[in-house]
């Protein structure tokens, strides 16, 4: 008689969360921190108590298959919304469909060679060697509801929202900014420095077209605005200097008919 243990379903701390392959470009690790440092004073609004994941090149196992890794995708970037951020007080390892039940709301991929590996729409029945596509995994197996490709050198981002059961491309707004509702944000292409670099980075707005800032720029541009604040008090200091001085220079009488009392400009 085969045991209830036995037939347990493997969890993340039984799962490989490695292929054992290397990050493909220096640039997936600094872009991924950017999206999620950003999105993180939205995701505390939206979640007071902290139910959402947040996942980086984490594997997401759909399926059981042999060797374990075979049946998971890891997006580059992932969100996950009314899910624990650890289970049992342990951080995951890999987010297990069969276990979580929860899809995750938006997967994004940073394309390294082609795209035509994040573009690959080949189902169970045609994949050679049991390979699937990473579209078609996302569609209609996890069946996530936005997925993006973002290609540095292109500098562009495609975003698909799944309706009807099909993944559609989204178009771009007037801001040329793709909206993810749910989220409250939008997502694009922003020209700028980063991480000592200059590039076209993925970046989130919110729904009003602001871009949403890293821990790091808020403080700086609450430095920068310490530092006006500082200039502009130093300015006015300046002048009642140079005011004072000059009412001193007067005397006694011309004072008095100023209405200045002497000990005022002590």
């Amino acid at each position: 008689m085969t045991s209830v243990s036995a037939l347990t379903l493997p969890d993340h701390t039984q799962l490989p969360d490695s292929d054992g392959t290397f990050v493909k470009n220096w640039q997936e690790h600094p872009q991924s921190i950017l999206l999620t440092d950003s999105i993180t004073p939205v995701l505390e609004g939206l979640y007071p108590d902290s139910q959402y994941c947040i996942g980086q090149d984490l594997g997401i196992y759909w399926r059981l298959t042999d060797p374990p890794e075979k049946g998971a995708e890891a997006p580059d970037w992932f969100y996950v919304a009314n899910v624990p951020p650890t289970l049992d007080g342990k951080t995951r390892r890999s987010y297990v469909l069969w276990k979580e039940y929860v899809a995750p709301l938006i997967v994004i991929e940073f394309v390294s060679g082609d795209g035509s590996e994040e573009r690959d729409n080949t189902p169970p029945s045609q994949g050679e060697g049991g390979n699937i596509g990473k579209f078609w995994v996302y569609e209609q197996a996890i069946r996530v509801p936005y997925y993006g490709i973002y290609e540095v050198a292109k500098a562009q981002v495609e975003v698909y929202h799944l309706m009807d059961n099909t993944y559609q491309l989204m178009k771009p707004n007037e801001r040329g900014h793709y909206s993810i509702a749910p989220m409250g944000v939008e997502l694009g292409i922003w020209q700028g420095f980063y991480q000592n670099a200059e590039l076209p980075w993925l970046r989130w707005w919110d729904a009003q077209g602001n871009l949403l800032l890293t821990g790091y720029e808020r403080i700086e541009i609450e430095r920068q605005r310490a530092e006006t604040e500082r200039q502009r008090a130093e300015t006015e200091r300046q002048k009642r200097l140079l005011i004072t001085e000059k009412l001193r220079s007067l005397s006694v009488e011309q004072l008095n008919a100023l209405g200045i009392d002497l000990q005022m400009l002590d």
